[in-house]
Parts: C-alpha cells; structure tokens; sequence
C-alpha cells in the first residue's frame, strides 16, 4: 500500500481566519477533510506528539462496520495520512470493520479493531462484536498489517492455546508498550455477557499472531450468578506502567440478588504465565491464568471508563454525589470504600455544577484529570493541597458545540478532541456525513497549569 498524504482545499482556503478566530478562544481545528475524524478518547498522540490517529466511522454508513480507514494527521502542519485502508463492503452487513485506534507509547505503529476481510466473509460472516481482532500497522502508511492475536471458533476441539472464539476491542498498551488490555465478546458461548483480558508477547502464540491471548475476569452466564459474582467486565484501562493491575467496572450479583455495577481492579503480577490460562472450547469458556486476583473497590455504583495514573497509585472513576449528580472520584489503588482507614477510601474530585461527562483522563503527572462538561472540556486539580478538587474550562463550554473524546499529549502540554463541524468542499458547499451531520473534526488546545484563575465553582 502506498502512503497517501492529503491536506483538503478547504482547510487552505479557510485556514487563516479560522486559526485566528479560534486562537481567541484558545481551541485550534488541525483537521477539514470531508469525513468523520473520530478519536474515541484513546491513546490517539503519537510518542513523539507529532500526530494523532483517528478512524473515520459514521461517514458513509452507521458504526465501525462502515468505517473504511485508520489515518493520522501532523498536528503542526495539518498533513493527513492514511494508514490503513482495505477493501470494503459497506452497508447494513458491512466488512472488515475498522475503529478504536491507539498509538503505540514506545513505537510508531497503531493498534485497532479489525474485523473479517473481505475474502474471509463468505467463511466468518460480517463484521460484529464477536467477530474481531486487534491489527498492528506501522505509522508510514505502507499499511503492512499484522495480527496482534489469533481466533479460533472450532467447535469439534478445544480452542487453540493462546487464541480467543470472538471479538476483542479496545486495545490498550501499557505505557511500556508490551502488554494490551482489551475488552472481549465471546462468538461460542454467548450466554456469557462482555469480560476483560491481555495479550502479551509470547512464543508460544498462535501462528499468525504476535501476542498470546488471556482472559482476566472470570464471568458468569448473565442471570445465574450467585452473590458476589460478576457477570460483565468491562470500562476497564491499565493501572500503572507495566500492566500491573487492570481496573474495571463489574456488574456483580449482590447478597439480596439485585445486581450492582461496582469498581473493581485484578492483579496481574509480572511473573504471571499467561500460558496456565484455560482457552476453553464450546462447552467451556476460557478462564484467567493462575496468579491473577480481582478485587472490590466500591459498593455502590460506578460507571464509566476508569482511568489509572501511570505511577498505579491511583483511580479515577465516576459515581454520585450527595446531590445525586455524576462526578469523578478518586480511590488508592490498593484501598476500599470499606478501608478502616479513611485515606485508603474513595474522595469526590468534581464539583461541576452539570455533572461530570465522559472522556475521563488523568494527566501524565497525576496531578489533574479531565472530563466533559457543559459541552467543554473541564480540568480538575487533583494533587495535594487547599487546591484539590478546583476546576476550569480549557476549552468553550455552553455554547451548544458538544467537545468529545478528549486526550491528553504524553507530555501533558497540550489536549485533543473532537467537535462536529461545519465543513465545505472545494466549490465551498456544505458537505455531511451520511445522517446528515456535520463532520467530526479534531481540536487541539494547550494547557496551562496556571489558569485557575478562571474557576468554575
């Protein structure tokens, strides 16, 4: 595949004044091409912070189905490229599927979801939760894929060591850059709700994969569990930096029988042997290796995608407030709502007064995190001293310009996220998605450590 490098008429055209505008409100578009330019609040910075990587779903169709490419752009210069861009059938009953993309932290290479070829579809149908892996390509766009991990829906054997029978999704390097978390969607057994695992690079993988494959949580068919029991896994992201811990959100059967969705974390030491971990077959659903442990953080109810710092101290995570609002809170790592000691248990980090939305993140120094709120995109600080808990605006907000899927740069320096756009063509015509949207474009503003001078509460 050749590399194709791309900066739309419209973003020349349009380019100045729409820079200075948009300096005086301390947000810069970076993208302007005629489709959707999706970050997804992933690891989307390259490890030199040169370029984001995005997909392009919801342009010609619904969902990642009809995605038809994995691209990046050059955050100085605008200059798009695209990686990766297979064959493709779209439509209701669509392939490969494409989406979810994350840098690498310690090469130049992205990882996304990828579902069945276009030769493979007459043998594993079209593309569906249970039916995708995790693909690899380099940050050249020679589009040389490779396969993180391997699938295997035999039903006349036990599944192949190492591989997994349905769909992962998701994937998250550590920040070491060896082992991805992900969540899973079993094909074979689908009584079974969505759980967590890891692939970690391992000779013994299945051939035709890098990365030996490895459930984390054990679940249980959804409506019998006993109590204590989790029958979903999932809102999970690493905790520390050699993918250590893995904190989720669990769906867990409570003594009265009701159902509860709680904070959870499962241990996954350095020496663990990803290989003691059972594949299953179609009677038998995989289970985890042995040495890993889950535990309880919460009783109450959490949501969300949970974010842990990079020194694995901490836990970000949303729950309600006294008043009844979602905001961010914050638990040790090692601690619990039922701790005996009170700082090992949960604290409010939020106070917005509409709620804390979605894009949680943690800044790479743990002293601040991010959410959504207001349409804008809120910072919070979080370290020690009478500040803790202070948030402003760094971008916009209540202006009816939704700002989604927020990341931050490895560096801290800057942010990224995504604002459906006004965007136009060459003749100057307005041009949308296939809903009748406008498209979905990149931001990026930098972040100043200072600025809390402008408080929200």
């Amino acid at each position: 595949m050749r590399t194709f490098v791309i900066v739309s008429l419209a973003a020349a055209l349009f380019w100045g004044p729409t820079m200075n505008a948009q300096e005086q409100t301390g947000e810069r578009q970076i993208t302007f091409g005629q489709k959707n330019h999706m970050l997804d609040n992933n690891d989307n910075y390259s490890p030199d912070m040169r370029f984001l990587a995005y997909d392009t779903r919801e342009t010609v169709g619904p969902g990642l189905d009809n995605c038809q490419t994995i691209e990046m752009v050059e955050i100085g210069t605008g200059e798009v490229t695209v990686l990766y861009a297979p064959e493709t059938l779209t439509g209701e009953q669509a392939a490969p599927g494409l989406g979810a993309v994350s840098f690498s932290p310690t090469a130049m290479e992205v990882v996304f979801i990828h579902g069945p070829l276009i030769g493979e579809v007459e043998e594993r149908g079209y593309y569906g939760m249970t039916n995708r892996k995790g693909a690899v390509v380099p940050a050249d766009g020679s589009g040389e894929k490779r396969w993180l991990d391997f699938r295997d829906v035999a039903t006349d054997r036990d599944t192949i060591p190492g591989a997994h029978r349905g769909g992962t999704h998701r994937h998250e390097y550590a920040l070491d850059g060896r082992r991805v978390g992900f969540t899973y969607d079993d094909y074979l057994m689908q009584a079974y709700g969505r759980t967590i695992g890891y692939l970690e690079p391992h000779p013994a993988a299945p051939q035709g994969a890098s990365h030996y494959f490895a459930l984390l949580v054990p679940i249980v068919p959804e409506g019998t569990a006993a109590p204590g029991e989790l029958e979903r896994a999932a809102g999970d992201s690493w905790v520390g930096h050699k993918g250590q811990m893995r904190a989720f959100i669990g769906k867990v059967r409570e003594e009265d029988g009701s159902y509860q969705e709680s904070l959870f974390a499962v241990d996954v030491p350095a020496d663990v042997d990803i290989t003691t971990a059972d594949a299953g077959s179609a009677q038998r659903f995989p289970t985890p290796p042995q040495g890993v442990r889950v535990r309880r953080l919460t009783h109450d109810w959490a949501g969300g995608i949970v974010r842990g710092t990079a020194d694995g101290r901490r836990i970000a995570y949303y729950a309600k407030a006294e008043d009844g609002s979602t905001q961010v809170f914050i638990i040790p790592s090692d601690g619990s709502d039922q701790h005996e000691e009170p700082s090992k248990r949960p604290v409010q980090a939020t106070r917005l007064p509409a709620g804390a939305g979605p894009s949680l993140r943690w800044h790479p120094s743990g002293e601040w995190i991010l959410c959504q709120s207001e349409d804008g995109i809120a910072v919070t600080y979080v370290g020690e001293g009478e500040r803790f808990g202070r948030s402003y605006y760094v971008t916009p907000h209540s202006d009816g310009q939704e700002r989604n899927q927020a990341v931050w740069s490895p560096d801290g320096e800057s942010l990224a996220y995504n604002k459906a756009t006004p965007t136009y063509d060459a003749d100057g015509n307005r041009i949308r998605t296939y809903a009748g949207k406008d498209f979905s474009q990149i931001f990026v503003t930098a972040f100043d450590r200072e600025a809390l001078s402008r408080p929200i509460q």
